[in-house]
């Protein structure tokens, strides 16, 4: 007997789940006469369920049946003592255009928040979804008003930037803030729709303002955290490096905000400003990582800059560094970067792995150990040893099963049978780093593996592939020159071949690398206008986007190729990034 319940339970419980799926297409589908009889078939069924009311509520107004609605609710709030329904009726009123009796509807709403203040949840709700936004605030005013404990600023705010009240949303993002200081990180994202990184946009300078009398007439850290936040919107990293040093000073844990200061810097390439912060880590930090780190990326800053004659004198600092700190264990990733910076800059590539086997005794993780495994593989690719490099490679795979290390070294051997031309192992290896742990390293692989798979079949010798494969292994050597050259070998030879708007692509980057932005120019436009179609179409278009807007100075013509990634990629990586230098470029107040 129990059996045949169960049965019967189970049978029941799907036809009343095909009942809703049928219901909703024919609703989305815009058959409402359809869908109101499957809706009150599952009301029926199931009386209490909010969801099958809306449905039958909204599915009357879609037919303009606003009396049937009317009675159904009026029903309904005799039976069920639920406040959202009374909103529910005003709103059917006000379609009917009886603005009276959606008015008094409204208030009794209201009024039931003072009769019981947790009817301001349904209430509320309700309002705003009709974006009935001021009597929406109206019912959490009142709430707060009721009861002390309740806190709707972050609803509030919302409503008011709806609205467009832009002072009234950023103070009331602010009494949030004070009531309950771990929303601040919800705050930043939410204030991101209406700011931009021009510090002279109207709503930039109003925060701004507020910050700043806030910081005056009641001190707290949020206000410093908040003002340095929007500084780094704005790329004015100075201002944002005194409002961190300001917090610094009356909370010495927050030294790790700096040094992501400095970084930050660094990725926009505010190199002067990031040394300055890198040097103050070095004079201010106490522990010695800390101290580690910020002369390792100073370092790196200054290699970036240096000339060749310029090298040796970097060298010397490396040196001394580590006769400084002795060669400890925890200066492994500054040997990693020393080792790095002989090899691929000084081409003292014995030197760099004597080095390098020197630091593999010193007693350190095997994490630890497969870092510098890892960089002994790179430079034996360097030299184009590619099965020795191989074999450290694999050493890591075995020993760091499953870690992101691990994936790291699997690709690295899928990169180093391309450049040797073993196409079909690399694929092979690429094929399982799909499903990498890390994006970034799946995303590598994918786009590795179509790079090979697009291609190998063009030409039964590979040809086109090897050049570009060579090609790309002069770019890993440092050897962009030749790159370049190989890569109009490539152009010349190969113009039928599908591999054309990778090596166009290349070579853009590669004439970007070196300045020569005009080069890259005519590279991107020639992707835009002759493979429209290909998989890097949003690539050329936001790269040249950035060329027009950083170096040519060219902001409409940067602002037409953003907005062509808006409208026709909006699967794009560069989607996000686009949209926001769009609406800059375009001068918006507000997102």
């Amino acid at each position: 007997m129990r059996f045949l319940q169960l049965l019967f339970f189970l049978i029941s419980t799907v036809v009343f789940s095909q009942n809703d799926i049928i219901a909703k297409e024919y609703f989305n589908n815009g058959e409402y006469e359809k869908a109101l009889i499957e809706y009150k078939k599952l009301y029926n069924a199931s009386p209490s369920n909010l969801i099958y009311i809306n449905q039958i509520i909204y599915t009357h107004q879609e037919l303009e049946q606003y009396n049937e609605a009317e009675i159904f609710l009026t029903q309904l709030i005799e039976r069920v003592k639920y406040p959202a329904f009374i909103v529910e009726l005003g709103y059917n009123f006000q379609l009917k255009g009886d603005l009276e009796n959606a008015q008094i509807n409204y208030e009794k709403a209201l009024l039931s928040i003072d009769e019981k203040a947790s009817n301001v949840y349904a209430v509320a709700k309700s309002f705003q979804a009709h974006s009935l936004l001021n009597e929406a605030i109206t019912a959490y005013e009142k709430a707060m008003a009721i009861n002390p404990n309740y806190n709707f600023n972050l609803q509030l705010s919302q409503i008011y930037g709806e609205q467009g009240n832009i002072e009234k949303m950023f103070n009331s993002y602010i009494d949030l803030i004070e009531s309950n200081p771990t929303a601040i990180a919800t705050v930043k994202r939410s204030i991101t729709d209406f700011i931009n990184d021009d510090s002279n946009n109207g709503n930039n300078v109003l925060f701004r303002k507020i910050l700043l009398k806030k910081i005056q007439q009641q001190p707290n850290l949020a206000w410093n955290e908040l003002l340095s936040w929007l500084f780094i919107q704005q790329k004015e990293f100075q201002k944002a490096f005194i409002q961190e040093k300001a917090i610094f000073n009356r909370d010495p844990q927050s030294l790790s905000r700096i040094e992501e200061l400095a970084l930050i810097s660094t990725n926009e390439n505010e190199n002067a400003i990031a040394k300055d912060i890198f040097t103050y880590l070095i004079d201010t930090a106490q522990d010695i990582d800390t101290k580690l780190r910020a002369h390792n990326n100073l370092l790196q800053i200054e290699i970036k800059e240096a000339s060749k004659d310029k090298y040796n004198i970097i060298k010397n600092k490396y040196v001394e560094l580590l006769n400084t700190f002795e060669n400890q264990p925890q200066t492994v990733n500054l040997q990693i970067a020393y080792a790095h910076f002989l090899a691929f800059y000084l081409n003292e590539t014995k030197e760099a792995s004597a080095f390098l086997e020197n630091t593999l005794e010193l007693p350190i993780t095997e994490l630890e150990k497969a870092k510098v495994k890892l960089e002994l593989g790179d430079i034996l690719v360097l030299q184009e040893k590619f099965n020795e490099a191989l074999i450290y490679y694999t050493q890591i795979q075995r020993n760091l099963k499953n870690s992101t290390i691990s994936q790291e070294a699997r690709f690295k051997v899928a990169k180093t049978s391309y450049y040797k031309g073993d196409f079909k192992w690399a694929e092979t290896q690429l094929k399982i780093l799909k499903a990498s742990t890390s994006q970034l390293i799946a995303n590598d692989a994918l786009d590795l593996k179509l790079l090979i798979s697009d291609n190998k079949y063009e030409d039964s010798l590979q040809t086109a592939l090897k050049l570009y494969a060579k090609a790309d292994l002069l770019t890993f050597q440092n050897k962009n020159d030749e790159a370049v050259v190989l890569l109009d070998k490539i152009l010349n030879q190969h113009k039928t071949e599908p591999i054309i708007a990778q090596a166009l692509f290349k070579q853009a980057q590669l004439f970007g690398i070196n300045l020569q932005f005009e080069k890259a120019k005519a590279n991107y436009l020639a992707i835009i206008e002759n493979y429209k179609d290909g998989i890097l179409i949003d690539d050329a278009c936001f790269h040249l986007a950035q060329i027009y807007e950083k170096h040519l100075n060219l902001p409409e013509e940067a602002k037409a190729l953003y907005e062509q990634i808006i409208f026709n990629h909006a699967d794009s990586i560069y989607f996000v990034d686009a949209r926001k230098r769009y609406r800059a470029l375009r001068g918006d107040a507000i997102n």
